[in-house]
């Protein structure tokens, strides 16, 4: 009854998008393709393969099999470390197991070197013993011995107030923020995509914006890069989460004043830095090292996030980093109750310790790249593919064992179905994204090309217009398709702008009404591979999922673990991914383009451009 229910209530949806939609998808069809092809033909389905690839998917599934081995076995996969080695090794062998040709691991870089944790350990041993949930930053060093000693909490609203810690904080344990405010969770922190959520999605504008985060950027993470409270994909705050603290008195924002207290523990070579990780209940966000700021004496003041994949300042993994402070991430909870027991006038004696190991033996990275190879249209591609790195502090199960499970096992099902592609079906599964994109945007500028962005003009000067150099390869590829929204089912998919695409979408997603998949969005989001494809003007899509706990709980957390997944999610996620590449692989015409913004001058990479692209 369930199933029916739901299948009536998506087909009803679907209607109604559509008839929300009639007049100005048609028109936009009209407009975009209508000089080379006036009457565009329907859609060939491929019912029988759709049948074969569900059959196949739902009732012998391995991708649970798949993510458990890569979250439970190899761990997490921070880029760079001797573990994601590994647990790359380990996929090329899988994928070559299940049939799939040119599997390798391709190498990109310089990325920078690698770091790995090999133990710590943070307590409260006096005036009694308690344990601290906490876990060290991705790229801190180790601290040269065990620090003891009572932490020094900067209680600093204002730049004066901050002075006060001056000559005081050598060699010390640093409380460095205010305590978090924790409110409780009258709201769910699990949650689907609602009927109405879909129907706004559906009805977004052409090209509109829903913003998720950059790689590497916490959620509610305001500019500055300190994290707050819990919040949304679009950077309001979660339903239901607790609310940020105040910003400190004195008229300074509270980025700026945090600037000033992280370089104030750099300057005096603090021991180790304490603060409060976004989440409650033992969950704590972690990602890479707050660097010092940057030696710029035209600049006073940067984000304490620079340093971070979005900044232009030191990033950690770099081989020509800064020195870096021990830092860790504590649990809200553990922290609050340090900076209550030293504002009562106790002194908790503190024990840390932290071993961990660069790695800058190799600076380069890799991609996994496997393919199934096509038939007469073999020398076009079709790509699909999800980010294979993590952050450290859980196993990077929904960002993104989850996306690379559901990859690979597409890929499988269509070599265990015995599917025939006309174009070559190709997987990839980055590296770098975390940093950056870094492995999606090397693989896109060595397969297919780069655009070149001129600087700003002179006053009363025209801005001279980019230029795409492109490769041979870039006419060859149709479509790239990406997976990196977490743990939830495929409800739909965004056009990122591509109008010309939406009936081509809508008839491949018609199989899957029931599976609740049927929403084409006109809208854009970013912040993970697809967004290296669309740089350059190739198309790349990213499909709408249901958030389950993305962001309040999972995304970047010690709790981004093998539990929080659904079984019956993932499945699905592998069958409409599966069935789309197959399509995609199948048509008579590559998938349209849109046009890049800035109308970039087009023209083919020179051979000397393409070996300094390669070095």
């Amino acid at each position: 009854m369930q199933n029916l229910r739901s299948g009536v209530r998506n087909a009803l949806l679907g209607l109604l998008v559509c008839n929300v939609h009639c007049a100005t998808s048609g028109w936009l069809w009209a407009q975009d393709v209508s000089a080379s092809n006036p009457s565009p033909s329907p859609e060939t389905l491929h019912t029988e393969m759709v049948e074969k690839i569900k059959q196949e998917g739902m009732d012998r599934s391995k991708v649970m099999e798949t993510i458990s081995y890569l979250t439970d076995v190899s761990g997490p996969r921070l880029t760079g470390s001797p573990e994601t080695r590994l647990a790359g090794e380990w996929t090329k062998k899988r994928l070559e197991e299940y049939g799939l040709e040119n599997a390798q691991l391709e190498a990109w870089g310089p990325f920078g070197r690698g770091w790995s944790v090999q133990s710590y350990r943070a307590n409260v041993v006096a005036p009694n013993f308690f344990s601290l949930i906490a876990y060290p930053k991705a790229w801190t060093p180790s601290t040269p011995t065990t620090v003891r000693g009572a932490p020094i909490y900067l209680d600093a609203n204002t730049p004066e107030e901050l002075e006060k810690y001056r000559g005081k904080l050598g060699r010390a344990i640093v409380l460095i923020s205010p305590p978090r405010e924790l409110k409780p969770w009258f709201d769910p922190p699990g949650a689907r995509q609602t009927d109405s959520e879909l129907l706004n999605l559906a009805n977004a504008e052409v090209g509109g914006s829903r913003r998720r985060r950059a790689p590497g950027v916490e959620p509610g993470t305001p500019a500055g890069g300190v994290g707050q409270a819990g919040s949304n994909a679009a950077g309001a705050p979660a339903s239901g989460a607790p609310a940020a603290s105040a910003p400190p008195r004195g008229g300074l924002s509270g980025s700026t004043l945090t600037t000033d207290k992280w370089q104030l523990a750099y300057d005096e070579g603090a021991a180790v830095v304490l603060e409060p990780g976004r989440g409650d209940g033992g969950t704590v966000f972690v990602a890479s090292a707050t660097m010092p700021r940057r030696a710029d004496p035209g600049r006073e003041l940067r984000s304490p996030g620079e340093g971070g994949p979005m900044s232009r300042g030191a990033r950690p993994w770099t081989v020509e980093s800064p020195p870096i402070l021990p830092q860790m991430v504590l649990a809200a909870e553990h922290y609050n109750r340090l900076v209550r027991m030293v504002q009562k006038g106790v002194t908790p004696e503190l024990e840390i310790d932290i071993e961990s190991t660069y790695h800058d033996g190799d600076a380069n990275c890799f991609n996994i790249i496997a393919e199934i190879s096509g038939t007469d249209l073999k020398d076009e591609i079709v790509m699909i593919g999800a980010h294979f790195d993590s952050w450290h502090s859980g196993t990077g199960a929904t960002d993104n064992a989850i996306g690379c499970g559901v990859m690979i096992e597409a890929m499988r099902i269509l070599k265990t179905i015995g599917a025939s592609p006309r174009r070559t079906i190709r997987i990839a599964l980055w590296t770098g994204e975390e940093q950056g994109l870094l492995g999606s945007r090397a693989y896109v500028a060595e397969h297919f090309g780069t655009l070149q962005t001129p600087p700003p003009a002179a006053q009363g000067e025209s801005r001279p217009k980019p230029v795409l150099e492109y490769k041979p390869q870039y006419e060859k590829l149709s479509t790239y398709f990406n997976l990196d929204n977490g743990a939830g089912k495929i409800r739909g998919i965004y056009l990122q702008g591509n109008e010309a695409a939406r009936p081509i979408f809508r008839a491949w997603l018609s199989p899957f009404g029931d599976y609740g998949a049927s929403t084409v969005t006109s809208a854009n989001t970013g912040g993970t591979d697809h967004q290296s494809f669309t740089g350059i003007g190739l198309p790349g899509f990213q499909f709408i999922q249901d958030p389950i706990e993305y962001d309040t709980r999972t995304h970047h957390s010690s709790m981004d673990v093998y539990e929080r997944l659904i079984e019956e999610d993932a499945k699905q996620s592998s069958v409409i991914i599966a069935s789309f590449a197959y399509h995609a692989a199948m048509r008579d015409e590559k998938i349209p383009r849109r046009a890049l913004e800035g109308n970039p001058t087009m023209q083919p990479m020179s051979k000397a451009s393409s070996s300094e692209e390669s070095k």
